[in-house]
């Protein structure tokens, strides 16, 4: 029998480390790619991508509450499904967060120092995984400090956009745009290519794209999921964090939508690199734009350590079943954690930080977390009533606009996420026959 994992996570640890990644490095640049597809009624966006993440977010707090391992969706899958399905699940989710985890690494670099942003990604890494092998508390703790830190700057942001000076009516929304607004929301509009059309008018299409953008934003309760072996109480605890982790989030999205679309208006939010301190230079307060960016760097060290510790315990579950090689199943005697997997995670991601271009290489991240929720809710439908099922219409909800919003991701990231499937299908059936 495999070495379990010990239990030391309470409600707020795992509150914060569902934090950690949710309220990421990703509020300081969602905002902007998902106001050029929604345009006005980026809001309405934000508001599906919510529904999704709740509907996904309620059927994987349930079957965590029921089977209570690291591995998170691969452990529904093999259990519910099958597994090629778990498989499926953890080898998407490994693969994709691996290269999320380097992009996320460069991306704290690149706040603190652009020219050095790959050595500073490569000590991020090594440094985060070094305090996640003497302990998965001390990691909560550390995640608690940022979490608290990143919430203090993103609420000086706010009030700063809601209650700036300057403003005037545009639509149906009150913006307090450059003074020369006129030529510069031609010039977006252009650049955008938006249509004509009035915020009367809804673009569909577009309302999807930013969802989806927006949706990955939310995704972070998983490494509450993931980490259910290490959660007291888990029939408890887990739901209960993924609920406040996830309405804490929400509201805080929501306050941050509102403030940008109040300084700089949907067509000036698409077209900036660095939309909050943006807003917070708009608003008049130039001051905070430096504290911004520090938040920044303290957001992507938040996710990045979230990402280390979900993907360590997924590859801790697929080594127990021999998906992964048996070696990486071994838990640590003295602190507890999956020292091994925590190692062997983290230097991969060096690796890829070293060797790939990671704009490349993350492409298909995003239609695989979609996949991997979209399998965590048809795992959630065949839960019986003595199981804790959720209402029949959440599951249904949630899988079928995972895949709405997986089909309407761009082309080269459907593909190159149809094509890492296939390469994890084609090492599954190899194995399996050779295995015969």
């Amino acid at each position: 029998m495999a070495e379990e994992l010990s239990r030391r996570l309470g409600t707020t640890d795992a509150v914060v480390v569902g934090l950690s990644a949710m309220i990421g490095a990703g509020v300081f640049a969602a905002f902007a790619p998902a106001a050029g597809a929604a345009g006005h009624w980026l809001l309405l966006a934000l508001a599906l991508a919510a529904v999704v993440a709740y509907c996904n977010a309620t059927s994987s707090a349930r079957l965590a509450a029921l089977y209570p391992e690291s591995g998170g969706t691969y452990v529904y899958g093999r259990r519910r499904l099958g597994p090629l399905w778990g498989y499926l699940a953890g080898w998407g989710f490994t693969v994709g967060k691996t290269a999320s985890c380097a992009a996320m690494a460069l991306t704290f670099g690149a706040y603190v120092a652009p020219e050095l942003a790959r050595p500073l990604a490569v000590g991020a890494v090594a440094a985060l995984t070094a305090l996640s092998v003497y302990g998965v508390r001390r990691s909560a703790g550390f995640a608690k400090v940022i979490v608290v830190f990143v919430l203090a700057v993103l609420a000086a942001v706010v009030v700063a956009g809601l209650f700036g000076d300057n403003t005037v009516t545009f639509g149906w929304f009150v913006y307090a745009p450059l003074s020369e607004y006129g030529p510069e929301l031609a010039k977006a509009r252009h650049d955008l290519g938006f249509t004509p059309l009035g915020p009367e008018h809804v673009d569909v299409w577009g309302v999807l794209q930013a969802a989806g953008l927006l949706f990955f934003a939310f995704a972070g309760y998983a490494r509450i999921a993931t980490l259910g072996e290490e959660v007291r109480d888990p029939a408890r605890t887990i739901p209960r964090a993924v609920g406040i982790a996830l309405g804490i989030a929400f509201v805080v999205y929501t306050l941050v939508a509102l403030a940008a679309l109040r300084a700089l208006g949907p067509f000036l939010l698409a077209r900036s690199p660095a939309p909050l301190a943006e807003v917070a230079r708009e608003a008049g307060a130039a001051w905070l734009v430096p504290v911004v960016g520090i938040g920044a760097a303290a957001a992507a060290l938040g996710a990045l350590l979230a990402l280390l510790l979900g993907v360590s315990r997924t590859v801790l579950a697929m080594a127990r079943e021999r998906d992964l090689p048996g070696v990486l199943a071994v838990v640590d005697p003295v602190h507890q954690v999956p020292r091994r997997a925590e190692l062997a995670v983290g230097g991969a991601v060096i690796v890829l930080l070293l060797v790939a271009d990671l704009r490349e290489a993350i492409g298909f991240s995003s239609f695989g977390v979609l996949v991997y929720y979209g399998i965590a809710n048809a795992c959630a439908l065949t839960l019986g009533p003595g199981e804790g099922a959720p209402p029949r219409l959440v599951p249904v909800v949630g899988l079928a606009l995972c895949a709405l919003l997986a089909a309407t991701l761009p082309l080269t990231s459907v593909l190159a996420g149809l094509t890492v499937f296939a390469v994890g299908l084609a090492v599954w059936l190899i194995r399996h026959r050779a295995a015969r």
